[in-house]
């Protein structure tokens, strides 16, 4: 298959995922040490930009294979946009729009099962994402085997808190208390219903908007970000180290 720009690593490697669908590119960033636990990193709706490379780059520094599905494909495989122009906000709220959240919770499984048989993986396989990932990681958390997920501002999971008793591992959530894209009253009700739940914890950050983790975003919060990813990054070591 073409595999995309956005996709290729600094050698212009990346992963192949098999469906019955068809074949997507992921990007991926392999640690100094392996065999070594991985970290599905799922995008926002930028496509794998600059932003999740980076992210991805940070995890293998801290021991895990990472990787970034393009989960766009179907539409148009390749996108790496940000967040800076309308015209690119424009191009990324179209693809939002006509994406499958079903099909892409199965791409992410497809990618989990792709990254358990590689020789480099140790078999545990964890998953962190934002804004359109964050709500695809809650998903995953609740309809796939991965071992313990992180999601950031997720929009739209109040309207799926029916499947949280299909979670079976650890998982995190972080919200901006200001989002603008996530309401209080819809911040609210997921912590009413996932706040007994055992293995799930809702964290709120006062006085951040959406995005507030987003390396270079225009609402990035050094001190909430720093936060937030100490958490996540308690949560991998502790549950696939």
């Amino acid at each position: 298959m073409n595999i995309p720009e956005s996709a290729r690593d600094a050698n212009g490697n990346a992963l192949v995922v098999h469906t019955a669908d068809g074949d997507f590119a992921a990007f991926i960033a392999l640690p100094a040490v392996l065999p070594a636990p991985a970290v599905v990193v799922i995008q926002e709706i930028f496509g794998i930009n600059a932003d999740l490379r980076e992210t991805c780059r940070r995890y293998s520094a801290q021991g895990f294979i990472a990787v970034c599905p393009d989960l766009f494909w179907r539409q148009q495989p390749g996108v790496s946009l940000t967040d800076k122009s309308q015209a690119e906000w424009a191009q990324a709220f179209a693809l939002y729009q006509g994406f499958d959240i079903d099909a892409g919770v199965r791409d992410i499984a497809a990618t989990i099962a792709a990254i358990r048989h590689l020789p480099s993986a140790s078999g545990k396989v964890g998953a962190v994402g934002y804004c359109l990932g964050g709500l695809l990681a809650f998903l995953s958390a609740a309809r796939t085997d991965v071992d313990a997920t992180a999601s950031y501002y997720g929009g739209g999971i109040d309207k799926y808190l029916g499947e949280a008793g299909q979670v079976r591992h650890s998982l995190i959530l972080h919200l901006g208390e200001d989002d603008e894209f996530i309401s209080k009253a819809a911040q609210q009700e997921i912590a009413a219903a996932l706040g007994s739940h055992p293995l799930i914890s809702v964290y709120s950050y006062p006085g951040c908007q959406h995005a507030f983790a987003r390396n270079h975003g225009v609402h990035y919060d050094e001190a909430a970000a720093k936060q937030a990813n100490a958490r996540t990054l308690a949560l991998f070591e502790r549950q696939l180290k």
